[in-house]
């Protein structure tokens, strides 16, 4: 025992179940809740991103909002040249409004102030009298007493004389604007859908780059989601659909099917939705996701002092930990990363809050509570199988007190099946190839992915078993449990679970 009363090394198959009858897992060291950050001009450096690498960093995110595709390729391969092994994360814009820019020093706007918003066209620059739109539609839709917002909500102005070209506002909500801010109108006003043509040319350039993951913004149907899979082509690329739009909650469940993760995009939805509604809305994101067995990452604010700050708020850091009590795959850092001060300190903090919020986390109870996996698409009944069989597996771990749970996966399937289920012992994931093991690093609680091409599961089994063995988290004694393909089948499925004991 050290000073914390931790068991070190590594805690046996016994504490862990004796732990897991008290309710305390403070010996768990193994961080599960995965770390997504956006690499922007504060984090770009080769030396700051091997420093959030060495922080906790598991998957750099690269927004498409700013700059050229080329310059957004360029950043993507410089990650990869200071992290090898790094998973992509490329967000696409999707149909973003936006306001033309202001000068260097913005623009303050005082509440019941009254100024115009006009077309582009009209008003190329934007000031404290004028704010020009990127709404190539116009105005028309628009209502007197209609909320036009700027940023995530900073800013909010209140129709008073509609028009199409121009229209007449009154700032409600005050603040000064820069650059080019975001701009949200009512849905009603939104005639453009996701993708956008623009979207689909940025798919083609990130399918030559092989990203492991492309995020869809403004996803509202799924067959929004269809459309960016077609754009795909031959790449299994992870597509993950942001909920952030009023259309996409009504679809929920129907985006999540076809998604392959989704994300709790927490800044357009908030000010698309009453804000009283998003922590609820967070939660019943979070458990689609989870009923699908599909990763999910949330997102927007969650340390945004600390673009300045050492410290996160009080707030900030009970948001974070209430983030892995819901469930939550992955929590997302924005400007906190791209801008901020210091990125690796934002990295290293958000790694330990999320550390001590995973030893309260309630593990037997979440796995217990978990209805039937669901499933869907053309291979429907194999993930049946593999579902039921997850099911048996984390029940199997649970009765025998098992160390470590193998999962024998060639498309990522098995591994995100039984990450569903949140268990305290580590997951070893063993897949044929670099780029299925790099998009593993959204999954919950993968301690660690393994290469190995062999169609043998006991060859599979074994290599897991020497990983395990050296790294010292397993003993003589301890039951592993190992989910595999039994080969007997003409499409993948994971049929088999076998428990095996460490000699």
């Amino acid at each position: 025992m050290n000073a914390e009363g931790i068991t070190d090394p590594s805690p046996s198959a016994a504490f862990l179940r004796d732990a897991a009858q008290r309710g305390d897992f403070r010996a768990l060291k193994e961080r599960r809740t995965r770390i997504v950050a956006t690499i922007g001009p504060a984090s770009s450096g080769p030396e700051t991103l091997k420093a959030m690498a060495a922080a906790g960093l598991d998957v750099a995110r690269v927004s498409f909002s700013h700059g050229s595709i080329d310059e957004a390729i360029a950043r993507i391969r410089a990650i990869r040249e200071a992290i090898p092994g790094i998973a992509i994360l490329a967000d696409l814009p999707g149909p973003k409004v936006r306001a033309t820019p202001f000068g260097e020093h913005g623009a303050a706007l005082e509440e019941n102030q009254e100024l115009d918003l006009a077309i582009a066209a009209l008003a190329p620059a934007s000031d404290a009298t004028c704010i020009g739109v990127e709404l190539e539609q116009g105005f028309s839709e628009l209502e007197v007493g209609d909320r036009i917002i700027f940023g995530d909500g900073g800013v909010v102005l209140t129709v008073l004389n509609p028009g199409n070209d121009r229209i007449r506002v009154k700032v409600t909500t005050s603040g000064t604007l820069h650059g080019k801010p975001g701009v949200t109108v009512p849905s009603k006003s939104m005639s453009l859908s996701a993708p956008t043509p623009e979207d689909l040319e940025r798919v083609k350039a990130l399918v030559a780059e092989e990203v492991e993951a492309i995020a869809i913004s403004f996803v509202r149907f799924p067959e929004d989601v269809v459309k960016v899979r077609e754009a795909c082509g031959h790449l299994p690329c992870q597509l993950m659909a942001k909920i952030e739009t009023q259309e996409a909650i009504d679809n929920l469940e129907e985006i999540v099917k076809v998604s392959d993760a989704v994300m709790v995009a927490r800044g357009d939805l908030g000010v698309r939705m009453p804000i009283e509604e998003i922590p609820s809305l967070q939660k019943r994101i979070i458990r689609a996701g989870i009923r699908y067995a599909k990763p999910v990452v949330t997102a927007t604010q969650m340390l945004e002092s600390m673009i300045h700050a050492t410290t996160p708020t009080r707030a900030e850091v009970t948001d974070v930990a209430n983030a892995v009590f819901d469930g939550t795959s992955a929590v997302m850092l924005s400007a906190e990363t791209a801008i901020g001060e210091n990125p690796a300190l934002v990295v290293e903090t958000m790694a330990r809050v999320l550390h001590r919020a995973e030893q309260d986390f309630p593990y037997l109870e979440w796995g217990a509570s978990l209805g039937v996996q669901q499933v869907s698409g053309d291979r429907a009944s194999a993930l049946r199988i593999t579902a039921a069989i997850s099911g048996a597996a984390w029940r199997a771990a649970i009765e025998e007190g098992a160390a470590a749970i193998i999962a024998c996966s060639a498309s990522g399937t098995t591994v995100r099946s039984i990450c569903r289920f949140r268990p305290a012992i580590p997951i070893v994931a063993v897949t044929a190839n670099d780029y299925r093991a790099r998009q593993l690093r959204t999954s919950w609680g993968v301690s660690k992915v393994l290469i190995d091409s062999s169609e043998n599961e006991r060859q599979l089994a074994d290599t897991a078993m020497s990983y395990l063995r050296s790294e010292g988290k397993v003993r003589v004694g301890d039951v592993v449990v190992v989910l595999a393909g039994s080969r007997h089948t003409s499409s993948p499925v994971t049929d088999t679970v076998r428990l095996i004991r460490v000699e």
